[in-house]
């Protein structure tokens, strides 16, 4: 959800780094080795297995930002790790409550794929809530197949996109049932709004040394680094190969994202990007409550591993919803009264990236907790029974 462009020229090659981290945190293919965890986590198989697959889920820079708590068999407590946040361009953490909602959408998925139901209990009635949910996973016979091949191969691709517009057919079926989606083709106004302001609202955020700061803090460019972190943004998932992938690896550092050279590369490239496109997908929310923005991450998780069967791509672009004065224009400027979260770059592309981007390994991320109460107790309602 967070922005990030960022393209070093390498001899005389402009690299693609592109998008918003919130977009370059796809599904891993590593085969390194983990580094050691924290400590020891008791898990049983099923749970590790729907936790690494929940871990699949979109996050700004790749922070990662899940913490969960295991209180019991196949009974946790889903959290958010506060050393992920991003306090330059998310300050109301926002976009990191959009990215719990991806998370947790995922685990319900990986649940039922592998036969759990999922009772949920909200604990959070704010952003900054350390402790977001209560779940409880039980095995339940006569579950509707999930199928999670969408989940495994989902996919953030920044460049490739053809010029014609989304079929409105095929926003229907991308759609269906999903409320607060309102589709944009780049020749209406609104479209035409979008592309000029996410170029003015990038230019402000390059140069606002606060957020340039903070997203080199992220930045993995070395081999060595992406291994001891898994997470942030490493040149495979900024898509930039070959020769000069080889050179950002070996001779690039975090301090080269503070050049103004490194700045304005990366702006040429986002007036590249928002010139070709299908249009624009604009996802809004019934309000701002902690709940609805959990819903609302959900509910884009549930359109992005669908795109890719369509030969669809998205590219959020969000630097409009992080900056002022363009946050509070975007709802007149595109004729909408619910806020809006989401800012999806679409289009058809004749090649889909495989994904490649930094996962860190479940026991990095879950701690044993001591013994919590039953959440599936009267009023532990499933949480799309709980949207605000």
């Amino acid at each position: 959800m967070t922005r990030r462009h960022f393209w070093p020229a390498v001899g005389g090659v402009l690299l693609t780094t592109g998008g918003l981290a919130y977009l370059a945190t796809d599904p891993p293919q590593t085969t390194r080795p983990p580094a050691p965890p924290a400590g020891p986590v008791t898990l049983l198989p099923d749970e590790r297995e729907i936790l690494r697959l929940a871990a699949l889920a979109p996050s700004g820079h790749n922070t990662q930002p899940w913490r969960v708590t295991r209180q019991g068999p196949f009974r946790w407590t889903i959290g958010c790790d506060r050393t992920r946040w991003l306090a330059a361009v998310d300050p109301t953490q926002r976009e990191t409550i959009l990215s719990m909602g991806a998370f947790l959408q995922n685990l319900e998925s990986a649940a039922n794929h592998l036969g759990y139901a999922c009772r949920w209990q909200l604990l959070a009635n704010t952003n900054q809530a350390a402790d977001l949910m209560d779940v409880t996973l039980t095995k339940t016979a006569g579950l509707p197949a999930a199928d999670i091949t969408g989940l495994l191969r989902r996919r953030t691709v920044r460049t490739g996109f053809r010029s014609e517009p989304l079929a409105p057919a095929d926003v229907r079926a991308l759609t269906a049932g999903e409320p607060g989606y309102h589709f944009f083709r780049r020749d209406s106004p609104q479209g035409q709004w979008l592309d000029a302001q996410t170029l003015a609202a990038n230019r402000q955020q390059t140069y606002r040394d606060a957020a340039e700061q903070e997203l080199s803090r992220w930045v993995r460019f070395s081999d060595q680094e992406a291994a001891r972190h898994r997470d942030g943004l490493t040149p495979a998932s900024m898509e930039i190969g070959g020769v000069a992938g080889w050179w950002v690896r070996h001779f690039y550092t975090p301090a080269t994202v503070m050049k103004a050279s490194f700045r304005e590369a990366g702006l040429a490239n986002v007036a590249e990007q928002v010139g070709q496109s299908g249009g624009w997908l604009v996802l809004t929310s019934a309000d701002r409550a902690t709940l609805t923005l959990l819903d609302t991450g959900r509910r884009v998780q549930r359109l992005w591993v669908q795109v890719r069967g369509h030969g669809i791509a998205l590219h959020p672009m969000t630097q409009i919803l992080e900056e002022a004065p363009f946050a509070q224009q975007v709802n007149g400027a595109l004729g909408l009264a619910a806020p809006v979260q989401f800012l999806l770059r679409c289009g058809y592309v004749d090649a889909y990236p495989e994904p490649v981007a930094e996962r860190r390994p479940v026991d990095w991320f879950v701690q044993n907790g001591g013994v919590a109460e039953d959440v599936a107790q009267a009023g532990a309602l499933p949480l799309e029974n709980r949207r605000a």
